[in-house]
């Protein structure tokens, strides 16, 4: 198969990674693609949102199967336009990604599908917003750009101040541009989450493995909110028993009725969930490859990514089960000075081949470029690098001396990826409520 990937961060170098080691894999492309992806597939100077440059490309080189990582080209429709052409691509159609690209159409379906999530209000107006938020609360609540925002805007505010400086945030300083012309306010859900990333082919529905991702910059979940320093997988206590009941009570039933309103959903059902006193309950959707779940998802994946994905796109999921190898996984991201109000780009990374020649260890490109032979920063996550280990503890020591073999200026790593899942799995730490049946 002549396969393209869409994306060029470090989600996409994961899945050229995976589709390397297929033996369908005849030719890849990536578009536009990083310096991880070009040792392994061809680079084109296509950026992801160039919808009928990519189209052009598809059909010009006759691909079989593109796959799409980012959320903004499903959102605008590349596979209806593919489609449209007779082209296969893994991926939602522009309807179906309206689950990521509009919260409030998000919480519509969940209701229709009878799917357990946060209450919230919709507001269209600063005066609405403001008119919702009582000084005594309850707080924190979540304040939520309704559109596309680079993972940025969510907003968890601990007191009426804070509210109504995010909901300013949306409409006076349009920070989100024009991802905050609707904003939601939603109650706070406490719980411990994890991602769970379903592929699809309009009616049947696949799990991979749980994890569980890090969303703030700093230790001990401080600091600003991120597109996430790092993640494992899976997640102890989080067992099958969850995972079933997860797709019976999540993922099905928002599938179904997607299909009732004429939208099949075919591709990457990413279902954020969190596990409260209540029971568990879903914190949003995506519709598409996290990332860095998939960094820490894919190497432990034991079945042919690109056999699913396939499969995934011309509706031939049924009766299909991922396999797994035993080993557990930890992904530490290294991110960019500044990151993520702002990134440097340009500085010279080392000690890659050092890095990537450890053994059970993958060095992820995110934000890299290649620049006079050099390696070189240009975005703000720059890597992520994946360990397989037998037990948490071995992979997180592996992935974390993988990353000391890596240098560029600035560098930021949270050091505590990962510590929850080693206490957990050794018995002394509960990340789920007493009574969760795992």
């Amino acid at each position: 198969m002549r396969v393209l990937v869409v994306g060029g961060g470090g989600r996409e170098h994961a899945l050229v990674h995976s589709f390397a080691q297929s033996t369908l894999a005849d030719r890849i492309f990536c578009a536009p693609g990083n310096a991880g992806t070009a040792a392994l597939a061809d680079n084109i100077g296509v950026d992801a949102d160039d919808l009928p440059a990519l189209l052009d490309f598809a059909s010009r080189e006759q691909v079989d199967l593109t796959v799409v990582g980012p959320e903004a080209p499903l959102v605008a429709g590349i596979c209806d336009l593919f489609e449209e052409h007779g082209l296969a691509i893994f991926g939602p159609n522009r309807e179906a990604a309206r689950l990521e690209g509009s919260k409030v159409f998000a919480k519509e379906v969940m209701r229709a599908g009878g799917v357990t999530t946060g209450a919230y209000s919709r507001h269209e107006t600063l005066d609405s917003a403001l008119a919702a938020l009582s000084p005594n609360g309850p707080y924190p609540l979540v304040v939520k750009a309704d559109g596309l925002a680079a993972g940025k805007g969510v907003i968890i505010c601990n007191d009426v101040d804070e509210a109504r400086a995010a909901v300013a945030s949306c409409f006076v300083t349009r920070d989100f541009g024009a991802a905050g012309d609707v904003v939601i306010i939603e109650e706070f859900l406490a719980g411990s989450e994890v991602s769970l990333l379903v592929l699809c082919d309009g009616r049947n529905a696949v799990p991979l493995a749980p994890a569980q991702d890090y969303k703030r910059i700093f230790a001990g979940d401080q600091g600003p909110n991120t597109g996430g320093m790092g993640s494992y997988c899976p997640v102890p206590g989080f067992e099958q028993k969850a995972i079933d009941a997860a797709m019976e009570h999540v993922a099905e039933p928002v599938i179904a009725a997607l299909r009732k309103r004429d939208i099949p959903f075919r591709g990457v059902l990413y279902a954020g969930l969190i596990a409260t006193d209540a029971g568990v309950k879903v914190l949003e959707f995506n519709c598409r490859f996290g990332d860095p779940e998939t960094q820490a998802v894919l190497p432990r994946l034991d079945s042919d990514l690109l056999e699913l994905c396939a499969a995934g796109a011309s509706g031939e999921l049924a009766g299909v089960k991922a396999a797994w190898k035993p080993q557990d996984c930890v992904t530490v991201v290294m991110a960019s000075a500044g990151y993520p109000a702002s990134s440097h780009k340009g500085d010279v990374i080392s000690g890659l081949a050092a890095a990537g020649a450890m053994d059970d260890v993958t060095v992820y490109h995110a934000g890299t470029a290649l620049q006079h032979g050099d390696v070189v920063t240009a975005g703000g996550r720059v890597l992520a690098v994946s360990a397989l280990g037998e037990g948490f503890a071995v992979a997180r020591e592996r992935a974390y001396q993988a990353v000391r073999e890596i240098s560029f200026d600035g560098a930021q790593v949270r050091p505590d990826i990962a510590a929850r899942a080693v206490k957990a799995a050794a018995g002394e730490l509960d990340l789920f409520p007493a009574g969760f049946a795992g």
